[in-house]
């Protein structure tokens, strides 16, 4: 059986990333889903004097590990204004200074929501544009338009929106 993470660019408890990345995992078939929140991995904000002060710390290769462990990804990530949110940055930008391939080509579903209409279309071009630099592996991306008024209920209840993400998640499927 393969393994996936899954989790959001935010530290938000309540993330409508979060909600769509736990959706998003639910419909992979065969698979055992381990669902992370970047909360469980605190790390001071980087900076390279703390790096040669203090070196790397533990939750930076703890993470990076899980990536090399799974077989796949699914992450949504959180847009603030027009970016990532800091605290996925930061991970970011901790486990790059371990392994500059920190994606370890692994098959992504790369994903975005937000309240708005545009749905993270930014921060997912941003993503889709910087990550397989970095051992970025995407296999497919989805962007959820107006989360209120297409997520409820821990599903997308708009039919057509539901009908893509179902092509995308089968796309990443047969990339595991």
């Amino acid at each position: 059986m393969k393994n996936i993470i899954t989790f959001a660019g935010s530290n938000s408890k309540s993330s409508i990333n979060k909600q769509l990345a736990v959706y998003a995992s639910s419909l992979v078939k065969d698979t055992e889903v381990t669902v992370l929140d970047l909360n469980d991995f605190e790390l001071p904000i980087y900076g390279m004097d703390y790096e040669i002060e203090h070196g790397i710390p533990d939750n930076a290769h703890k993470f990076l590990e899980l990536i090399k462990t799974s077989d796949g990804i699914v992450l949504a990530l959180a847009e603030h204004n027009g970016a990532y949110a800091a605290v996925f940055k930061n991970i970011f930008d901790w486990m790059s200074r371990i392994e500059g391939k920190l994606w370890s080509d692994k098959p992504m579903l790369l994903m975005a929501t937000s309240p708005g209409g545009r749905g993270g279309a930014t921060v997912l071009e941003i993503a889709k544009g910087s990550f397989p630099h970095m051992g970025g592996n995407i296999a497919a991306d989805f962007s959820l338009p107006s989360f209120s008024q297409n997520f409820s209920d821990g599903k997308i209840m708009n039919e057509e929106l539901k009908e893509q993400l179902n092509q995308k998640v089968a796309i990443f499927q047969n990339n595991l």
